[in-house]
């Protein structure tokens, strides 16, 4: 039976045609492949959003940035399929390998010379008076934000059934170590480690100077309440969809039973990654 190779791909010009020439070089050597364009983020959940790929995929290159990523991530869904990131964006804090390089990785991956490092993703469960209405997963981040015109959220926030704060904030951000390095970072969070196992709590623009961002373990339960005449409040998970929330919701946010495959290549090191994306510099005084 053939391979099957699944093709994410950036709607960019440049990505769409390198991923045809790549397409034309896995079906040479005998591969089938399944090529989805990734979607761009709305802010509503929508019947496309829920498209999964074929459980049957022996792995997935994703030509792209880390938006064309976390695409990829939701089309694979709860499925261990292997994936790796092919840069295309600006930033690429998930890609392992750049385009220059695509053929030269691909023949190590399908000749199984490469191994997987799983990392977390997170499991985000949205109740409306107690009724589930949203089960989403997020790899980098679960996001509540208030609208441009909207007053000071006041977000209530338990571990573990355990009263945390009330976070007076322009919102909050729920953070993997992966999803450390992005919005989080912004927001003046710390940058983890993808092998550290914990949860990152962000606030954005406290109100209080005193909430700073919060590294929990992996093993705790977030429970999120708003308070009462919230309006304007959105969750974003990975800004990739969306869900209008209101001081009758109660966000549960654990740790998902099914991580993420990354595939990882013997010559690449995530403080090179890191010092190259951040631009960091200098050496001995």
């Amino acid at each position: 039976m053939k391979k099957k190779i699944g093709l994410v791909v950036k709607d960019e010009t440049n990505a769409r045609q390198q991923a045809d020439r790549f397409e034309r070089w896995l079906v040479r050597k005998g591969l089938s492949v399944i090529q989805w364009q990734s979607v761009i983020p709305g802010g509503k959940r929508s019947e496309g959003s829920r498209k999964r790929a074929p459980e049957s995929l022996f792995c997935v290159f994703v030509l792209g940035g880390d938006g064309t990523f976390l695409s990829a991530v939701r089309w694979i869904g709860d499925r261990q399929t292997p994936i790796i990131g092919v840069k295309f964006g600006e930033v690429g804090f998930l890609a392992e390998t750049t385009e220059d390089r695509l053929c030269e990785v691909a023949e190590a991956i399908l000749d199984d010379r490469f191994t997987t490092r799983p990392q977390m993703r997170l499991q985000i469960q949205a109740l409306r008076q107690g009724v589930e209405i949203a089960r989403e997963s997020a790899f980098n981040d679960v996001v509540i934000n208030k609208g441009a015109l909207a007053r000071l959220a006041r977000i209530r926030t338990h571990i573990d059934d355990q009263f945390l704060t009330d976070y007076r904030a322009d919102g909050l951000i729920v953070a993997t170590p992966t999803g450390s390095t992005a919005y989080s970072l912004a927001a003046g969070g710390p940058i983890i480690h993808p092998s550290v196992p914990g949860i990152l709590i962000t606030p954005i623009c406290p109100f209080t100077l005193t909430n700073r961002p919060l590294m929990i373990p992996d093993a705790a339960t977030i429970k999120i309440q708003l308070a009462e005449d919230a309006s304007d409040i959105m969750l974003t998970c990975d800004g990739q969809v969306g869900l209008k929330i209101d001081e009758r919701d109660t966000i549960i946010i654990s740790k998902s039973p099914c991580p993420v495959q990354m595939i990882t290549l013997p010559d690449q090191n995530y403080f090179d990654v890191l010092k190259a994306k951040l631009k960091w510099s200098g050496g001995r005084v």
